[in-house]
């Protein structure tokens, strides 16, 4: 699957689905550039977490994880589930995991 061909002959519509386009995966790129939430992603890939699992795997404070998954869920990247007390997280659709293993292919595999 290759990147498709632009040129000066597309017309209007074809140009305003791109630009949309742009702009939905500009946001996307900007919620996942930051280091911890690229690291929730990471684990959720693997399936649903917990806060505190979140915590514990990031070795990170409560309020700095609950931080970055706020930025996910308004992006639509994560959802939540309750169940008592916890909170659980998964991802929302198969994108950012898609995106995870292009880039633990580009980062991290055989280093």
């Amino acid at each position: 699957m290759g990147l498709p061909v632009f040129d000066l002959n597309m017309c209007a519509e074809d140009m305003d689905k791109m630009a949309a386009s742009a702009v939905e995966a500009s946001n996307f790129l900007k919620a996942i550039s930051h280091e911890g939430r690229l690291m929730i992603l990471c684990h959720l890939a693997s399936g649903e977490k917990s806060v505190t699992e979140l915590e514990e795997l990031l070795s990170a404070r409560q309020a700095a994880v609950s931080q970055q998954l706020s930025r996910l869920r308004l992006e639509g990247l994560v959802t939540p589930r309750r169940d008592g007390k916890a909170i659980y997280y998964s991802l929302a659709d198969d994108r950012p995991k898609q995106i995870m293993e292009v880039v633990y292919d580009l980062f991290c595999r055989d280093k």
